[in-house]
């Protein structure tokens, strides 16, 4: 006879898969943007077909779970390596980490679904399993497993949603419940001093029911006084670096990012396009005049966005100076989030899909900081001039994915934080760090300057 499960645990139970229920809904509405003619379109060369992920996801969910913790047999031992991991190659020299080789011919379309649907199904029925297993493994306690899938589900959303946005219009199917675009004048920017003191970064294990391994240990660091922007830089603000030739200006790129920026033949962002004397913006599912979101965040890369600093006569933020600026006030209260205490809405922030693209900056004014720096979560990820390096005391405790952070702390990726209108909530906290290599164009990623 099967124990019960204490109601504590049944509540648990009751909203994990409420969560998966909800994580995959939105998933598949995602893959619906994706006609079926195009799921092995490769819209960024750096990453696999998208038929790879509709595959990968499941895959990641059985390994886990039902591989890692509950030792169930698997029903499809073929698919469970073809699809575990992804691609993340250096892009300036196209090495990359361990990763299955890519079949000459991927699985057909009918059959991956058929397993996405198999796996759903045991998932559901693990909620329960895996709270009965006497299981020494740190991931079998407190439900840790389930919100590492989840999150890398909601990851993964993201990854979909800045692929599908390299696609052409015309490859690409607009959702029925996609919300129309804001436009309106941009809050003006101004420079907010911080003063000098600590900034927390990274979390003691105790402190959180789940983190990733590049989260811990607990790091508490002086920081000196600096000024930082109080909004993140629009796309007009950038097309006055463009317009002034700040792309052919080599004394406001490193070398490295010069040569890159050659190599790609850059002269705009990724998002942006000219067509005789007219600039374009390509959103997700409309091509809109530039001038229409001059007071949206300018997606860039890491070295678009130094470039931009150099030229303005500032640099970027580190991400202990995010985190001040984000989690301390003149007051010294190390709060939860930039706004305080109080869980995130709708009010704080452009995230969680609360619209398909940017919003003009500083639309929410709920989401400003105690110093007065506004949209420090949401609207697009904040590039940090960090590079993504282990806090002292790393470990990787995922004993079925001890790679998952080591293989990226290369001196390549940087750190970003904050949050994009595409991340989900659940990934809202301090110490999560996300981070991308400094030529990787395709992301929802803003950027702010400081100065000493």
């Amino acid at each position: 006879m099967a124990l019960s499960l204490r109601r504590t645990e049944q509540t648990n139970i009751e909203l994990l898969r409420a969560k998966f229920s909800s994580a995959w809904t939105r998933t598949d509405e995602l893959f619906d943007i994706v006609p079926t003619r195009e799921v092995l379109t490769t819209p960024i060369v750096w990453r696999h077909p998208f038929i790879f992920y509709i595959g990968h996801l499941p895959v990641f969910s059985w390994n886990q779970i039902c591989g890692a913790i509950l030792n169930w047999k698997s029903f499809n031992p073929y698919f469970d390596d073809l699809f575990c991991r992804g691609i993340d190659p250096d892009v300036d020299t196209g090495e990359c980490h361990w990763h299955p080789e890519v079949p000459d011919a991927w699985p057909s379309l009918a059959d991956i679904l058929e397993y996405r649907d198999n796996v759903r199904d045991v998932i559901l029925e693990s909620l329960e399993a895996v709270s009965r297993h006497k299981s020494n493994d740190i991931m079998a306690q407190g439900g840790r497993v389930f919100q590492m899938v989840l999150e890398h589900e909601y990851m993964h959303q993201e990854t979909l949603l800045y692929m599908i946005q390299q696609l052409p219009l015309h490859k690409k199917i607009r959702p029925k419940n996609c919300p129309p675009s804001v436009f309106y004048a941009a809050r003006l920017s101004e420079p907010i001093s911080i003063t000098a003191g600590k900034a927390r970064l990274g979390a003691k294990f105790t402190d959180l029911s789940f983190g990733w391994d590049n989260e811990f240990g607990e790091v508490i660091t002086e920081v000196p006084s600096f000024k930082i922007d109080s909004l993140p830089v629009t796309n007009q603000e950038y097309f006055e670096f463009v317009a002034s030739g700040g792309y052919d200006d080599e004394q406001y790129w490193r070398p490295e990012d010069w040569r890159w920026k050659n190599l790609e033949v850059r002269h705009s962002p990724t998002s942006w396009m000219k067509s005789d004397d007219k600039w374009f913006y390509r959103a997700m599912f409309d091509v809109l005049p530039l001038s229409q979101v001059s007071s949206w965040p300018v997606y860039v890369s890491l070295a678009e966005a130094r470039a931009y600093a150099r030229w303005r006569g500032k640099r970027l933020p580190t991400e202990a100076e995010y985190h001040r600026a984000a989690y301390y006030g003149p007051n010294e209260i190390d709060t939860a989030y930039p706004w305080g205490d109080d869980e995130p809405e709708r009010r704080h922030g452009n995230f969680d899909f609360t619209a398909w693209s940017p919003m003009p900056v500083g639309c929410r004014l709920a989401g400003t900081s105690g110093w007065g720096v506004r949209e420090l979560f949401g609207n697009g990820w904040e590039l940090t001039d960090t590079q993504f390096s282990p806090f002292p005391g790393f470990a990787p405790y995922v004993a079925s994915y001890p790679d998952y952070s080591q293989d990226f702390f290369d001196g390549k990726h940087f750190v970003v934080k904050g949050a994009s209108w595409a991340t989900a909530t659940d990934l809202l906290r301090p110490s999560f760090r996300n981070w991308y290599q400094a030529h990787y164009p395709y992301v929802f990623t803003k950027f702010r300057c400081v100065s000493d």
